[in-house]
């Protein structure tokens, strides 16, 4: 094994004679959330013109958890695959003292398969689900939206807050969770860290009636946000719904508002559109689109002021492709990782 920066031998193809492998503390400082968001709308736009392999997922699910392999493929300078390796425990943090999700995540050269580099999944998945729902909010929300409530304060709380003040003037912020001290750990951090009024609330419903957008992205087993807690004109992110088992929203909710969808397949079979779909209260075809059409202009996103607009975001690995390629061309830059060649 040998530090990054080091002159390395080369394949005939071109690549490095060795996988660059990359620790969380190493993609946490490479990864700039604002060129995640770029990135990530690229790559939205580069599948809704064919110019990737369609993402997939295999999922297993176990006791109090499970795992998901997430794979797709990007043509930008060069055509890359990545595949992400990830379990989901919604108790470790409690139980194991462990993240919650954590994985690894391996980016290819999709022209000969050489494995380019092993990254750690967790800031990757982190940032790429934020920067996902900010592209959304940027077709989809009201551009004059300035009223927030975050539902769930933790990692993705966080990163989606950040996200959404990149492409809205954010004014005031709500921020409500089943636990009412990590609510106000949260106003009490971005209200300094942004210069934004950022308020922790115990009663969800009202806060959500005075907002322009709501992002949901906790892991709860039953829906919290209904109906008569949205107000026309609402954008409304459903992020945290990623297994069968969790929800977030009343089915009702998106019965009466336009869906738009990360990904049809997968929200079907796993996301919020998935309850609608077992109680009957919507179709595949009450779904508007998916987000990659609308980013590239084939299809509308919002088509009134008025009308409520719900993003369902179960993560797609194009999201993963665009963020990992991003940390690894960081990463030849600085001289970042250390290599390892598996085929030695």
């Amino acid at each position: 094994m040998t530090e990054a920066g080091v002159s390395m031998s080369h394949t005939p193809a071109g690549n490095p004679a060795g996988t660059l492998l990359l620790q969380r503390r190493e993609v946490a400082a490479l990864l700039d959330l604002g060129e995640c968001v770029e990135a990530v709308e690229r790559a939205f736009q580069l599948h809704a013109r064919g110019e990737s392999l369609p993402p997939g997922v295999l999922s297993a699910y176990v006791p109090d958890g499970g795992f998901h392999v997430k794979a797709a493929g990007l043509k930008l300078e060069r055509a890359y695959f990545a595949a992400k390796f990830n379990g989901n425990f919604s108790g470790n943090a409690s139980r194991f003292g462990l993240p919650n999700i954590q994985g690894v995540i391996l980016l290819c050269d999709a022209e000969n398969g050489y494995p380019l580099a092993l990254l750690d999944s967790i800031e990757i998945t982190i940032q790429r689900t934020a920067a996902a729902t900010a592209v959304a909010a940027r077709y989809l929300a009201r551009p004059e939206s300035e009223v927030l409530t975050v539902c769930g304060c933790g990692n993705q709380g966080r990163s989606h807050l950040l996200a959404l003040s990149r492409v809205l003037t954010l004014k005031q912020v709500f921020a409500w969770d089943a636990d009412p001290v990590r609510a106000h750990d949260f106003a009490r951090e971005f209200s300094e860290r942004l210069g934004v009024a950022v308020e922790a609330v115990d009663e969800l419903h009202t806060a959500a009636r005075q907002s322009d957008l709501c992002v949901t992205c906790t892991s709860a087993r039953r829906w919290f946000l209904a109906c008569e807690d949205v107000r026309p004109g609402t954008f409304i992110a459903a992020v945290g719904t990623d297994s069968p088992d969790k929800q977030e929203l009343d089915p009702q909710l998106m019965a009466v508002s336009r869906i738009v969808v990360d990904s049809l397949a997968q929200c079907a079979e796993f996301g919020e559109l998935h309850h609608a779909l077992e109680a009957g209260l919507v179709t595949r075809e009450s779904v508007c689109s998916e987000l990659a059409d609308v980013v590239a202009g084939r299809k509308p996103g919002r088509t009134s002021p008025e009308e409520i607009v719900l993003f369902d975001s179960t993560g797609v690995a194009l999201e993963d492709v665009a963020a990992a390629v991003a940390v690894y061309h960081k990463a030849l830059r600085q001289g970042v990782g250390q290599r390892l060649d598996f085929a030695a």
